[in-house]
């Protein structure tokens, strides 16, 4: 008898994932949404979660900051996960679906299980794709994504808020950051299927970021996009210079394409969304007003407000949501700790529009706001969720992750308004 292959086999086992979308919850599940969307809770109280992928059947993964991955599974149609099983280990973030394989990152290495058509969770042992990887627990979450390509790109972030000496400490002093930045502050690309490679079996594809979470590619264009993290504690290091409003406002965090030898300017500089330019760390000399030098890095294309913390980047390529969500992308944030004694700021999911060529048309705003559950938080820790991986559906529907308490929404366009 002839095998359908799995993608095939993934469409036809679950037919209700091309219903129509479910009935929402009464209050969205406590989410504010633009006219005419709904959501409902698909899942509720698993462990904190990070990144997640939907399969073609509508199958969820979901994958744990400290343990392993969450295989979900709606059978009779509702939109609700009756089906939970938890498997692997080794904690991570990124989580990606490729052909017949599921790959997942902890913080030190890359892995991928095979899948069985029909079969929610993996059946083997996963098979080990790069180890090794620099883990020195400050910013070690690897993101990860396939290009264009087909080779894998992986991020190694930077364990330092500004490589300063003390670190995040008054008056930190920059270090030169040429032997730091060979193997931390980058993304390395790698063979999608080779066993075992290790960091120096990768090519050093770009440098000078503090940490990038994130990374999706767009296929209208197939060029991949970053989000990157600024850095923390300006009126920390130099409060001479910089204010605790100073703080709270700086600095942006960022989207960028990725390209071969990009630099993006990390430790030396910080981009100021207040004056549209990029500046010195005051590590490097910067007092709040001394420019970087000119030309020497890419500005970013989109800028977000300082210390929101961007996680998953999800482009739209699903027409259930009307044309102007349609190519355009999807960012989770985190919501920020460091704004103090300004309150947090965040937590929310952001909508940026992309033109045909593939690229961002200007600005963001934001689409589903109140995870946070209140406004004038002092800590992350008091907010009632911190949205994380958001993931489209084969549906059309947008799925959001939550890294506080284990919570995953299902947002889909109905026209209704309440």
């Amino acid at each position: 008898m002839k095998t359908l292959p799995l993608l095939a086999t993934l469409l036809l086992a679950t037919p209700l994932a091309h219903a129509a979308p479910p009935a929402p919850d009464a209050d969205n599940g406590g989410l504010t949404l633009p006219p005419g969307f709904r959501a409902l809770v698909v899942a509720d109280k698993l462990k904190p979660l990070r990144q997640i992928a939907v399969a073609p059947n509508g199958d969820l993964y979901a994958k744990t900051r400290q343990d392993g991955i969450y295989a979900l599974r709606d059978t009779d149609g509702d939109g609700r996960a009756d089906v939970t099983k938890e498997f692997g280990g080794g904690g991570g973030t990124g989580i990606a679906l490729r052909g017949d394989w599921l790959y997942h990152s902890s913080n030190n290495a890359i892995y991928r299980y095979q899948l069985t058509p029909g079969e929610l969770v993996p059946v083997g042992s996963p098979e080990r794709i790069v180890k090794e990887l620099p883990d020195r627990r400050q910013h070690n979450a690897k993101a990860f994504a396939f290009g264009a390509d087909g080779r894998l790109y992986v991020e190694v972030g930077s364990p330092s808020n500004a490589l300063g000496q003390p670190d995040r400490a008054r008056g930190a002093v920059g270090q030169d950051p040429t032997e730091f930045l060979k193997t931390h502050g980058g993304y390395w690309s790698f063979a999608a299927d080779k066993p075992d490679q290790t960091q120096s079996d990768g090519k050093h594809f770009s440098t000078g970021h503090r940490h990038s979470t994130t990374i999706a590619l767009n296929p209208a264009n197939g060029r991949l996009f970053i989000a990157i993290h600024g850095r923390d504690q300006l009126n920390t290091v130099a409060p001479q210079f910089y204010s605790d409003d100073d703080n709270a406002r700086l600095p942006a965090e960022v989207l960028h394409e990725l390209t071969d030898g990009a630099d993006f300017g990390w430790p030396t500089t910080y981009w100021d969304p207040r004056g549209n330019q990029r500046m010195m760390n005051p590590e490097y000399g910067g007092d709040g007003k001394k420019p970087a030098p000119t030309g020497k890095f890419p500005d970013p294309l989109v800028a977000f407000p300082a210390h929101w913390s961007p996680m998953q980047l999800a482009f739209y390529t699903g027409t259930q949501f009307p044309e102007k969500y349609r190519g355009g992308a999807f960012l989770a944030f985190q919501g920020s700790w460091n704004r103090a004694p300004r309150p947090q700021q965040g937590y929310n999911l952001v909508f940026i529009p992309f033109n045909a060529q593939g690229l961002p048309a200007g600005g963001y705003e934001v689409f589903a706001d109140n995870f946070a559950g209140k406004a004038g938080l002092a800590s992350p820790n008091d907010a009632a969720h911190r949205p994380h991986g958001v993931a489209v559906g084969p549906d059309g529907s947008l799925y959001v992750s939550d890294a506080l308490r284990g919570r995953i929404w299902r947002i889909s366009y109905t026209g209704e308004t309440k």
